[in-house]
């Protein structure tokens, strides 16, 4: 089914959203994604992904625009067609800058082609920080590659990165001192390559797959 992308703005209090929702369900949309956007004075604007049955939306925006707390609902181009997929960067802000360089570079390279990959980083320090950050990178919409850029991680963000690969994130870890680089899909010692390789794993437009490898450490 199509997937497409509406910003409702209503009024606030109580209810409201289980009233969208409704409408939605009534006319079998099924909801992919759901994000409060904002709220200003007595006005929120909620954000939806959701696959219609058929093409045409234009039957649920009105009935939507019909509700007395709807002040308006605009259709938008989903987030995955602007954005497309997400590289997360984290680790030590120099290591990650590199890492950056490649990403950035690599994916200009594929989305000038119609590729659509974006690139997001943060730098942080500290074994319980980042083992939160890498768990929550499996709950960020359209996260598709985690790069660990560090010089030494283990311990408990060894276990965070075994926990997301189980839900299908892959993984590229530098050649750091550590744990991490052995629980990682992918490990490259050059941070410039390793962003490199990342964009390439997850571009629909590149020929790499880092199943076919016959090594993981470069």
């Amino acid at each position: 089914m199509p997937r497409i992308g509406l910003l409702v703005t209503t009024g606030t209090g109580p209810g409201v959203l289980h009233e969208l929702t409704g409408v939605i369900a009534r006319r079998r949309g099924d909801i992919a994604s759901v994000d409060i956007v904002g709220q200003q004075g007595d006005a929120s604007r909620t954000y939806f992904e959701l696959e219609l049955p058929d093409d045409d939306a234009t039957p649920l925006v009105a009935e939507l625009r019909a509700l007395a707390s709807v002040r308006a609902v605009t259709l938008v181009n989903t987030m995955g067609v602007i954005y497309g997929k997400r590289i997360i960067i984290m680790g030590g802000g120099a290591q990650v800058g590199q890492v950056a360089i490649g990403a950035i570079s690599e994916a200009d390279r594929h989305n000038i082609r119609g590729e659509r990959i974006s690139v997001d980083t943060i730098p942080l320090v500290g074994e319980q920080p980042l083992a939160d950050a890498v768990r929550a990178v499996a709950r960020l919409p359209r996260a598709s590659a985690l790069v660990l850029a560090g010089s030494l991680m283990g311990g408990e963000i060894e276990q965070a990165v075994r926990d997301v690969r189980a839900q299908g994130l892959l993984v590229v870890s530098l050649n750091m001192a550590g744990s991490v680089p052995d629980a990682a899909d992918l490990v490259v010692t050059d941070p410039v390559q390793a962003g490199v390789m990342t964009v390439m794993a997850v571009a629909d437009t590149a020929r790499f797959t880092v199943a076919r490898l016959q090594r993981r450490v470069f």
